[in-house]
């Protein structure tokens, strides 16, 4: 399942700033998609509690949850915004005990008691305990911690990858540490500096994780994290669970990319303009063949559109598959003469050629091949 945090993570990335009615509209849309949790924002935020009654009046139906950090204060607060989950913040690691909570083992541990004790005193139905840079904390310290909060009534730990230095094989050893040493739900939260956070959120999801973090387009702080379209594609379209609609996503993207002020490159995966665009001889031969051959699922699928198009690597094969496409199939002579055509008007122009400018290249070749134009 995922636990989508564009509205929070992605946020959080510099020089962003999403207005209140747009935040709805991105939180619908997501929701829309079938994402089981949305992480509408972190505690400390303005009309929090607005947001969750726009969402639910438009019939909003998944969870909604806040991230909170480990402090009484923000939990109370929360308590009242009409949530279904809080994601309590706790680092783990010695590094950040001691230098971003300016306490130790012992002071974290009263703390995360404190937290958990007081969220279940205030009525929140779910609460999850992030695990904050777990991966350079002592594995056994973070466990007991796991264990704690088990103890104390919460129902998942949210493993985070925080500086996104995890390969797949050390994050699918991590999930099944945790997994093995506490029976609670297990949710994962990868981080993208070294560009491993979607393959980690997968793998970790096959390891046994129950849930992976997400944000459109991947944004967050610094390079971000796992994409939302690129899990919920994968778990879609290759390991074949449904309940994800993919038809929504270019048009979700979009929307987020505008207000995070990026550009959708057109080869991002899952939302680029030019993924199911082909020029290349080879390909161009294949998919007119077969789309099978040489693209991972429909593009109809995820509302993308096939481009083919011969351009400077255009070869024989791929200029008779199309022919044949526009139903000239004929006997035509001169075919070198009309890729070393298409070969050179591409490479003049700089740009491919399209299946009608092709058409009437080669109605030209037959012309001259008969000596009568």
């Amino acid at each position: 399942m995922l636990i989508d945090t564009t509205l929070r993570e992605g946020a959080q990335m510099f020089g962003t700033s999403i207005p209140q009615q747009a935040r709805i509209e991105i939180a619908g849309r997501i929701a829309d998609m079938g994402v089981e949790e949305i992480e509408i924002g972190w505690m400390g935020q303005k009309r929090l509690d607005e947001m969750v009654q726009a969402l639910r009046g438009r019939g909003v139906t998944c969870d909604l949850s806040v991230w909170s950090p480990c402090r009484t204060l923000d939990v109370y607060r929360a308590a009242g915004l009409g949530i279904d989950t809080i994601n309590i913040g706790l680092p783990v690691s010695d590094l950040h005990i001691a230098e971003r909570l300016r306490t130790d083992r012992e002071g974290l541990t009263r703390m995360l008691r404190e937290t958990v004790g007081l969220a279940h005193s205030c009525g929140i139905r779910r609460i999850s305990i992030g695990l904050e840079d777990v991966t350079r904390a002592d594995q056994d310290f973070a466990l007991s911690m796991a264990r704690m909060a088990r103890e104390l009534g919460a129902a998942r730990i949210r493993l985070a990858d925080t500086l996104g230095v995890m390969t797949p094989t050390r994050i699918a050893e991590l999930v099944r540490f945790f997994a093995a040493g506490v029976d609670m739900e297990i949710a994962i939260h990868c981080h993208n500096d070294f560009g491993m956070a979607t393959a980690n959120a997968i793998t970790a999801l096959e390891a046994g994780a129950h849930w992976a973090d997400v944000s459109v387009l991947g944004i967050g702080e610094r390079s971000g994290i796992s994409a939302l379209e690129e899990v919920a594609g994968h778990l879609r379209l290759v390991q074949g669970y449904d309940m994800y609609d993919m038809n929504l996503v270019r048009d979700l993207c979009d929307l987020v990319a505008e207000y995070a002020r990026i550009p959708v490159a057109r080869n991002r995966p899952m939302s680029g303009g030019d993924i199911f665009a082909a020029e290349s001889g080879l390909h161009v031969d294949g998919i007119l063949k077969n789309p099978a051959l040489f693209e991972p699922y429909d593009p109809a699928l995820t509302g993308a559109k096939r481009v083919l198009a011969l351009g400077a690597k255009a070869g024989r094969g791929a200029v008779r598959t199309m022919l044949r496409q526009v139903g000239l199939d004929g006997p035509l002579h001169s075919i070198g003469n009309l890729v070393d055509t298409i070969r050179e008007r591409a490479h003049r122009t700089g740009h491919p050629l399209t299946q009608g400018e092709v058409q009437a290249l080669a109605e030209h070749q037959k012309c001259l091949d008969g000596g009568v134009c």
